[in-house]
C-alpha cells in the first residue's frame, strides 16, 4: 500500500521486504501506520507478500525500517 524500502532474497527463494520508511522531506501516504516486514515466497506460482507478525513487547509505533539484510549461518 505504501511501497517497499528494501528487499533481500534468500537463495531458497524467500524474499523479505521492509516497508514504511518515514523521514522529514519524504511524502508518506500512511503517516500514522507503523513500518512492516513482509515475506514473499518467489517459488509460488502466484507469489504474494504476507505481513509478518512482530513479537509482543516490540514498540511498533516507532518502527521505521530502513533497509533489510539477512544472515545465513
Amino acid at each position: 500500500e505504501v511501497g517497499s524500502e528494501d528487499i533481500d532474497i534468500l537463495p531458497n527463494g524467500l524474499a523479505f521486504i521492509s516497508s514504511g520508511l518515514k523521514y522529514t522531506g519524504l511524502t508518506s501516504f500512511a503517516p500514522d501506520k507503523p513500518g512492516e516486514i513482509f515475506l514473499m515466497d518467489l517459488n509460488e506460482d502466484y507469489p504474494r507478500a504476507v505481513e509478518l507478525r512482530i513479537s509482543r513487547g516490540f514498540d511498533l509505533s516507532s518502527f521505521n525500517p530502513h533497509g533489510i539484510s539477512t544472515y545465513i549461518d
